[in-house]
């Protein structure tokens, strides 16, 4: 399995990083914003994103319209929001947005295994 990690905050991207390579999974964080996120998934077969919601130039939301407007096999990426937003109707807008399920930041080795078990 190999899993995209778009995210524009090192710090960040490192953890998800060392998570993902505990529990076994490839991963790269070669997506700093939405449009890197696009560009990789057309260009690299994952199995699963992690997208950050709050990105520069395109945010997570947008990029997940993109890809799910797509005519390609990468529509039925399976996306999941990564959010420092846990607020009440956070979770609505990413699914609204195309996203598949939703992790909110920090991220919980438990919540996110969960999430992977669940998709993967």
């Amino acid at each position: 399995m190999r899993i995209l990690i778009a995210e524009d905050n090192i710090v960040n991207q490192k953890v998800a990083l060392k998570m993902l390579e505990k529990m076994g999974f490839r991963a790269d964080a070669v997506a700093n914003n939405g449009r890197e996120a696009v560009k990789a998934v057309v260009d690299m077969p994952y199995d699963l994103v992690l997208m950050d919601c709050q990105m520069p130039e395109m945010d997570g939301y947008k990029a997940t319209r993109e890809i799910r407007n797509s005519k390609s096999e990468i529509r039925n990426l399976p996306i999941i929001a990564l959010t420092a937003n846990a607020m009440k109707g956070d979770r609505e807008k990413c699914i609204n947005a195309g996203m598949d399920d939703y992790l909110a930041k920090p991220l919980s080795p438990k919540a996110l295994a969960d999430v992977l078990e669940k998709w993967l």
